[in-house]
């Protein structure tokens, strides 16, 4: 098994792995959470306390206003919305008329003091990208927690009757898969038909689309994995799966990652890793213009075999 990804692009002629023009600014806002799933890559919970700052926060708008190439702030943690600064970064966001993006895990809006949460995003036009990771009860509380699916579909009816998932309000509910074990999600589309099938009838719920992500070796999910016996198996499998045809989308080429505590990263996984970009370590306080990390070298590691497996994997979901 070759856990070379350098190497394994180099052979199929497309190493060195460089950076497109970004447009889109990921930040995340800390590793505080109200859940602490099985699968997640950022190992967050109720009892981690690394949160972003009211300074970095407000150097990510300074970043945005000097940058209108970055089209698009998505910000993700942890449950962002428990960071006492997440307001303040949509409203600046959106006064900048930058689209938004909030990856919510559905529960935090059940959550005291984040009542009005659903309406304020509804408000700001915030696209949501929600965690579900199966249409059965069965599935999503084996991964999330025992009472996480009938809370997650109260979520959504919440969003729904907002607006979100309607056609033609304009306001963005996607939903996001991951497999319950170590193999890869099936084909989107089908699986996106399933879910809305399946949601609407039996719960009363919609949704824009779906997303289905690989679980990435790293964190949480590779502790599991090593736990089971299953870690060899399961790289074995995203190695054999590798596909070039998804290396020209995958995220790392086309966004800038800004860690909790303002440093800067190629992607949400080289960030966990604290695997930072070549060269001189940067945070948000100088990420300079947007347009100059076009070209630049970009940080890979045998994880890299997770977002070019089968269909892909990225923030967006399958790649090919």
């Amino acid at each position: 098994m070759n856990l070379d990804f350098h190497r394994v692009l180099a052979e199929r002629g497309l190493s060195p792995l460089l950076r497109a023009r970004p447009t889109w600014l990921q930040v995340n806002l800390g590793k505080r959470c109200n859940q602490a799933c099985a699968h997640c890559h950022v190992d967050a919970s109720p009892v981690r306390r690394e949160q972003m700052s009211a300074e970095t926060a407000a150097a990510v708008l300074d970043a945005l206003r000097v940058n209108p190439a970055l089209e698009l702030l998505d910000i993700t943690g942890g449950a962002p919305e428990l960071n006492a600064n997440f307001r303040m970064l949509v409203e600046g966001a959106h006064a900048l008329g930058r689209a938004v993006m909030d990856r919510c895990n559905l529960t935090v809006l059940l959550e005291s003091g984040q009542e009005d949460t659903a309406a304020f995003l509804a408000a700001h036009r915030v696209h949501v990208v929600a965690s579900l990771p199966c249409y059965l009860q069965s599935n999503v509380d084996k991964q999330r927690g025992r009472g996480v699916f009938d809370r997650s579909v109260t979520a959504l009816r919440r969003l729904n009757a907002l607006g979100y998932g309607q056609p033609g309000s304009g306001l963005e509910l996607d939903l996001v898969y991951n497999p319950v074990g170590a193999h890869l999600p099936p084909a989107q589309a089908g699986l996106e038909a399933d879910y809305k099938r399946r949601l609407a009838e039996d719960h009363g719920v919609v949704f824009t689309r779906l997303l289905t992500l690989t679980n990435m070796p790293i964190a949480r999910f590779a502790a599991d994995l090593a736990r089971k016996g299953d870690a060899g198996a399961y790289m074995d499998l995203l190695v054999g799966a590798f596909n070039p045809a998804t290396v020209d989308g995958l995220m790392c080429r086309h966004l800038i990652s800004v860690g909790w505590d303002g440093a800067l990263y190629d992607c949400d996984f080289n960030q966990m890793l604290e695997l930072p970009p070549p060269g001189a370590r940067r945070t948000i306080h100088d990420l300079g213009r947007a347009e100059d990390w076009e070209g630049a070298p970009i940080a890979v590691g045998a994880h890299c075999f997770g977002c070019t497996a089968g269909a892909g994997s990225s923030c967006g979901g399958a790649l090919a």
